[in-house]
């Protein structure tokens, strides 16, 4: 079985704990419905990222309250480069599977499509 990375973005409007994990819940609910039979127990590990403007929580918590309670994850914060994205949330999954790389599918929503418009454009 190969581990493969699956990438996914979202923004929100302010530095808002309920804003932060309603869209980081809505992230991880979009790749797995993009990537179908990925189910937590396949996820190796989550690293998440926020930019520098987001600090009242962690988004791991969002995946905590979907119940991946086994899943490791951590968290870090973005490389402050300017004239980046701001109210920025990353992801990026290791999923344990069998799919080759070309039946990934990465995420990327609202303001974060700016991100990869090239993968955006094929959800």
């Amino acid at each position: 079985m190969s581990i493969r990375g699956v990438r996914g973005a979202t923004t929100v409007l302010q530095d808002d704990p309920n804003q932060i994990l309603d869209a980081t819940q809505e992230l991880l609910e979009a790749i797995l419905r993009a990537n179908p039979g990925m189910t937590p127990e396949e996820i190796a590990s989550a690293l998440f990222t926020v930019t520098a403007d987001l600090s009242s929580t962690f988004p791991p918590q969002a995946a905590r309250r979907m119940g991946w309670s086994l899943v490791p994850m951590m968290c870090a914060r973005e490389i402050p480069v300017p004239g980046s994205l701001p109210l920025a949330i990353r992801v990026l999954l290791h999923w344990n599977t069998e799919h080759p790389q070309r039946e990934i599918n990465h995420i990327y929503l609202r303001e974060a499509v700016k991100l990869r418009p090239d993968l955006a454009s094929a959800q």
